[in-house]
Parts: C-alpha cells; structure tokens; sequence
C-alpha cells in the first residue's frame, strides 16, 4: 500500500461530507495513520466519531486563531506519532457579511481574519510542527478556481485563496531545501459546510456541470484520491503546484457548447435550462 508506514495530521476536518474525509478515506485505504483536529466542541462531537472509525485515531482540538492550541500542537503530535510526514491543511474562514455583502464593502476586520486563518495558518501551523515533519514530508492545502478567476459570492475569499496558492510556491522553495514538499488541490464546487456560505451555491454546482470537460461535478473521493497521490512518495518529484480537480472546469474559457437533436451549436447550459 503506498502509504503504509506513513503518519499525518489532517486539520479542518469538519464531518464526512468535508474534502478532508474524502482525503482521509483515501490515505487511510492505503495505510496511512493519522490524527485529527477540531475547532470547538460543536464540531469535536463530529469528529470524534470519524476519528473512532480510522483505527481510534488521535484527536486533537486546534482553533488556528488560538495561540494556546497553537503551541501545544506540536507536542500533542510528537507525544503520539514521533514525526509525521504528511500534513492537510483545510482551513478556510471569512466572516457571513464578507460573503453575503459586495467584495467593495470589506471590511479591513473581515479582510485580515480571512487572511488569518484562511492562509497566514498554514505557514503557522508548518512552523509550529518544524521539529515533527519528517525529512521528506508533504503539505497539502485546498484551495479553489476562484482565486485566480472571479467566482460570483465568493469576494474576500478568492482573495485569500489567491494569497494561499502564492503562499504555497513560496513555502515550496524554502521547505525544499529540507527535501519537503508543499501543493495546493484546487478542487471544482463540492456541497460541504464551508460551501454552504457561498451565495448561490447550486448554480455554481449546475453552471460546472453543464461547462467541465467531463460534464459532471467532483466529488470528495475523486479530490481524495489526489490528495493521496501528492502525499505519497508517487509524488516524490512534484512541488509548490495547484493541482485542479474539478473535472477540467479551469481550462474553460466560456461555456462549452454542442449539437442538439437538429444539428444547431447551441451552449450546454441554454439546453439544460
């Protein structure tokens, strides 16, 4: 299995409709162990369960935010695992009115707490766990087409999903020098709790259905999987990357179109509606 012998952290699992557990049924189907955190009780009491369901894996309560859980982390780590060598980082966060309001009316609060936990997390959190991440370690983070495209309602996060995918070609070089390794998955439009603050959501799910190359959405296992191969040593070559998986959306410049039954080119989404 390519991932036996292998040990990690996943943080930002929320529940098993989350990317995370689709990447963490993946690594666990290839003999990974790991551990996992929780941001608050509402959310330990999901995890917890899932956590029981992967070998009575390790669980760890860890608010990005929070300096005290910050800088226990480490040490929860290394008391159950030694080193680890892989990482998943699947934090994302903006305050409702920066979703909901015009990208113009950010506020500068909304802007850096977005920033914060959003990217400023991941080279925290990779500096916090220095001393645990093995020679050879992997990172992975997730981020989404719209930081390098603009995707309706997703304002102030596409922003800091732009700063994260620089942020990662940045760690990439400077880790590499330690043989370790940082992407980032851009996966396509997946129903989770972190989608569910996006203003329409289901024409953002129906518009990448009808457009993508493969005429489908993906789903949290197809994303696993990917995430499984840049954490594995399949990858071993493979650094500071955006891996998209999201059925080949990104490489759309405007809506696809086809024949319909009287051989007219009309576009995929006018003969769906």
């Amino acid at each position: 299995m390519l991932m036996q012998g292998k040990k990690g952290l996943i943080v930002g699992l929320a529940n098993d409709k989350s990317i995370a557990y689709g990447i963490a049924e993946a690594l666990h189907a290839q003999g990974a162990k790991m551990a996992f955190t929780y941001l608050n009780e509402a959310l330990q009491k999901r995890v917890e369960p899932i956590a029981a369901s992967f070998d009575n894996s390790p669980v760890y309560k860890l608010d990005v935010s929070d300096e005290a859980d910050m800088a226990s982390i480490a040490d929860k780590v290394a008391a159950d695992f030694g080193q680890i060598d892989f990482l998943v980082h699947s934090v994302a966060f903006a305050p409702k009115e920066a979703l909901t309001e015009g990208f113009m009316k950010t506020s500068k609060e909304a802007f850096q707490i977005a920033m914060d936990i959003s990217v400023y997390s991941l080279i925290d959190l990779t500096n916090r766990l220095e001393n645990v991440l093995a020679p050879g370690a992997s990172v992975i983070t997730l981020s989404y087409l719209g930081g390098p495209k603009y995707i309706p309602n997703y304002n102030v996060m596409g922003v800091a999903k732009a700063a994260l995918e620089s942020t990662v070609r940045y760690m990439a070089v400077e880790l590499g020098a330690k043989g370790q390794r940082v992407n980032a998955i851009s996966a396509g439009p997946i129903r989770t709790l972190a989608a569910s603050g996006i203003g329409d959501f289901k024409q953002i799910l129906n518009w990448n259905e009808a457009n993508a190359p493969l005429r489908k959405n993906v789903t949290i296992e197809e994303v696993g999987n990917s995430a499984m191969y840049l954490l594995s040593d399949l990858a071993s070559g493979v650094s500071g990357e955006v891996h998209y998986v999201d059925a080949g959306y990104n490489i759309m410049g405007m809506a696809a179109v086809e024949k319909n039954a009287e051989g007219k080119t009309v576009f995929i989404w006018d003969e769906r509606e």
